[in-house]
């Protein structure tokens, strides 16, 4: 059989639906009992994946250390939850601008990507999978997207498909941590 392209709404058809949704799960007191990831797809359904291991923490953590070392006027957080044209995603770890910050504290999902979002990659994660993550982010308005690979070291993405050399935004961060 040939491949199946999805047409998936306008970023900002979806926004709404988004906001909806993830309030109605953030009221949930059963959602709130749950170690799993939570994440929607663009009909609202809930997407749960495993807790993260050590290692996936470990690196979480030491990528938002240094993003707040290395930029100045946002904060890098992990998982944060971002309005995307396929439901609300989670970016392992995101540095936002302080009006993103501002933005967030009002909407608690965040309608415009960060500036840069940061998938910290596990064995189970498929190159398709990061690829298509990286597509919703962009075209939800991040301007780098990074993937941190199981051996620590960084790809930088400028466009779904252009990987490069080092971050535009955060020139001085290692290649690898």
């Amino acid at each position: 059989m040939g491949e199946l392209a999805i047409q998936l709404p306008a970023h900002k058809d979806q926004a709404s639906f988004n906001l909806k949704r993830w309030a109605e799960i953030l009221d949930d007191p059963f959602y709130a009992t749950l170690e799993q990831r939570i994440e929607t797809d663009r009909h609202g359904h809930i997407i749960m994946t495993p807790p993260p291991s050590f290692s996936h923490s470990f690196k979480g953590s030491e990528l938002i250390r240094l993003l707040n070392l290395k930029l100045t006027g946002g904060q890098a957080l992990h998982e944060v939850p971002i309005s995307t044209s396929d439901g609300v995603r989670a970016a392992d770890v995101a540095w936002l601008s302080n009006v993103q910050l501002a933005e967030a504290k009002k909407t608690n999902i965040l309608l415009t990507a960060p500036e840069i979002c940061v998938e910290v990659l596990s064995p189970r994660n498929s190159e398709k999978e990061m690829q298509e993550k990286m597509a919703l982010y962009f075209n939800a308005g991040a301007t780098e997207v990074w993937l941190c690979n199981d051996d620590g070291s960084l790809r930088f993405f400028s466009k779904p498909a252009e990987q490069v050399k080092k971050s535009r935004l955060a020139p001085e961060f290692p290649d690898s941590i």
